[in-house]
């Protein structure tokens, strides 16, 4: 990833736009911004969510509020509470995807 020229931006994310993406089940409503190549997100996650793809794409992630179960393709299930976070490349570890019991919101870069 890299950042592209871009002058210093605050960011109000109450007032950027949500787009609403379905999962298996739930809702993520997407507060999103792109900077080139670059995509910073905050995400909220609906109780119940669970996301309807397997996902390849690199992720910085940092979980604000709620709890949510990150879930490899390979079987592994990694749990995150506030505070917590996890890296990964393209194509990395193993495809992976977002469940929440509880409902969660998500910081991201990708």
């Amino acid at each position: 990833m890299k950042i592209p020229p871009l002058p210093y931006t605050p960011t109000d994310w109450s007032k950027v736009p949500a787009t609403e993406h379905k999962g298996d089940s739930g809702v993520a409503l997407w507060r999103t911004l792109e900077f080139g190549d670059v995509r910073v997100r905050v995400v909220e996650y609906s109780p119940g969510y669970v996301a309807d793809h397997w996902c390849d794409r690199g992720h910085v992630i940092y979980l604000l509020e709620g709890e949510l179960t990150t879930e490899l393709k390979d079987g592994r299930k990694f749990q995150m509470k506030p505070g917590m976070g996890y890296q990964v490349s393209d194509n990395g570890d193993s495809p992976h995807r977002s469940v929440t019991e509880t409902g969660a919101k998500l910081f991201i870069v990708d």
